[in-house]
């Protein structure tokens, strides 16, 4: 009877040793009552990745997990984290005459304050072209020497190398007519805001495997030194997933917080110094405006004096103005741990990944988009 209901309960191929998750869900069950009654409550835990949350509702692990244990998604979705107020300078730079828009495809349909996007503005005579890569801007400029070219730079930790790398290409081979924007977040700092605000009880984090193969462990220390919270480094098969959870449930037991790496495949505990190296060279440590979060300060990248000259918004002197959110729109609240997706009155409804409101519905990382393609 249990073989045929582990069958079951792993029949997606996502799940590539059965046996071994239905032995982590076994461990689970009972590490999750331990860490309740030690708890005295609930435990939830935070997968930070918007790709984690994409993995979880695929792999169908959700409606497994025992009773007495919640995930939350957190703000770590490019697209979704960038503020409106961003999201309307994206468009205002496609406004510019003569100017060629270069982007990656989830920019394509995130709404701006006046239910505009990057497609609306193409239909409208904009510019707008989808690239693979920063490099990819970087040659079209170089082919199109009559006109700009803006990168619309927007992520984290693991874009910004990249992009940055781009720059340098595009500055050594006197590419004149290339810039980008640098919407760039840093993980650590929201981890923190997350952590001070009461009215968030996160018993732990699923940190992101990308951003942490760049950073390393390090900057996440805070999290269980000065909050007492445990974290994880976490692959993306739901197996790495399952024994993320499980580290974390036997940190919450032993009441014993640290910063564990469980990914320790991919994610070197110093990160990726040359990647490092390139982040410091192009950028420097400034504000920046999150959605739902406002400014923190120290979460994002600028560009330095000596690569301002590749800062978008600056050469077409495009100023930052604060715009609402979406009428009804809980994307905040979802990036913010406070609600779940299928608790906003838009989902499935005026809200879907065709007709998206809001952008936790329009990335593929999004956990709107996770939750109605998959269900809860």
């Amino acid at each position: 009877m249990k073989k045929n209901s582990d069958a079951a309960r792993f029949s997606s191929p996502l799940w590539r040793d059965r046996a071994l998750a239905s032995s982590a869900f076994s461990e689970m069950q009972k590490l999750c009552a331990a860490a309740v009654s030690k708890a005295g409550g609930e435990i939830a835990f935070m997968e930070v990745c918007g790709t984690h949350t994409m993995a979880i509702a695929a792999s169908g692990m959700r409606r497994l997990f025992p009773k007495g244990l919640r995930m939350l998604s957190g703000p770590g979705c490019p697209v979704c984290v960038t503020s409106q107020g961003d999201i309307d300078r994206v468009l205002a730079l496609a406004r510019v005459p003569g100017v060629i828009i270069a982007t990656f495809g989830d920019m394509m349909k995130v709404k701006g304050s006046k239910g505009l996007d990057l497609n609306s503005m193409r239909e409208r005579g904009a510019d707008v072209r989808v690239v693979y890569s920063p490099l990819d801007a970087v040659a079209l400029a170089q082919a199109n020497t009559g006109r700009e070219v803006v990168f619309i730079g927007v992520g984290f930790e693991t874009t910004a190398p990249v992009i940055a790398g781009s720059v340098i290409r595009a500055k050594k081979a006197g590419v004149r007519n290339f810039s980008s924007t640098s919407f760039f977040k840093l993980v650590p700092p929201a981890l923190e805001v997350l952590l001070s605000d009461p009215g968030n009880k996160i018993s732990g984090f699923m940190l992101p495997g990308h951003v942490s193969a760049i950073i390393g462990l390090g900057p996440y220390r805070f999290a269980a030194e000065k909050y007492r919270v445990p974290c994880v480094v976490t692959g993306f098969e739901p197996l790495d997933i399952l024994a993320g959870i499980n580290m974390l449930l036997k940190q919450v037991v032993s009441g014993r917080p640290a910063v564990e790496d469980e990914y320790f495949r991919a994610v070197p505990s110093g990160g990726n110094p040359a990647a490092l190296k390139l982040i410091k060279e192009v950028f420097t440590v400034s504000d920046a405006s999150w959605r739902a979060i406002g400014v923190l300060k120290g979460s994002g990248l600028a560009f330095s004096k000596a690569y301002a000259a590749f800062d978008a918004v600056k050469r077409f002197n495009i100023p930052y103005s604060d715009a609402p959110e979406p009428a009804g729109c809980l994307c905040g609240k979802i990036l913010m741990g406070k609600s779940l997706p299928p608790e906003c009155r838009l989902f499935g409804k005026a809200c879907t990944p065709s007709s998206a409101v809001g952008p936790c519905m329009v990335s593929s990382e999004g956990a709107c988009a996770a939750w109605f393609k998959y269900g809860g």
